[in-house]
């Protein structure tokens, strides 16, 4: 099993930046890619960003030129660094590890592990 806990969400104006962190720990050997997906109230769950164990990456359209992701191997630990966020960003994020990294090539398919969920709300 591999548990993942999100940190860095909360309350930031538009144009402003915030940073989350998901640290992964258990058996991550298995652990392939990770990512960020995000469901805002009435909406489906999204794909963010992932990264791969070897450091290939995949955004979402919305979001690319200002979410970076990024992971420290050492730490266990994948980033995602947000700026220029804006209204519609707002949304629980959730970190997510694959053991086959579909996330990389956005075929549609649930995850192998869920973290909690941290709140991001971007306001006017």
């Amino acid at each position: 099993q591999v548990q993942l806990m999100e940190s860095g969400g909360g309350l930031v104006q538009a144009g402003g930046s915030l940073r989350l962190s998901c640290a992964a720990s258990g058996s991550i050997f298995s652990i392939i890619a990770m990512g960020w997906y995000r469901q805002a109230p009435g909406k489906q769950r999204d794909l963010v960003a992932a990264i791969h164990n070897g450091g290939n990456t995949n955004y979402a359209d919305s979001v690319k030129g200002r979410f970076t992701i990024s992971r420290d191997n050492a730490q266990n630990t994948v980033y995602l660094e947000m700026n220029s966020l804006k209204v519609e960003d707002t949304a629980v994020y959730y970190c997510a590890a694959e053991k086959i990294p579909h996330m990389l090539v956005g075929i549609e398919t649930e995850p192998d592990y869920w973290g909690q969920g941290t709140q991001v709300t971007v306001s006017i």
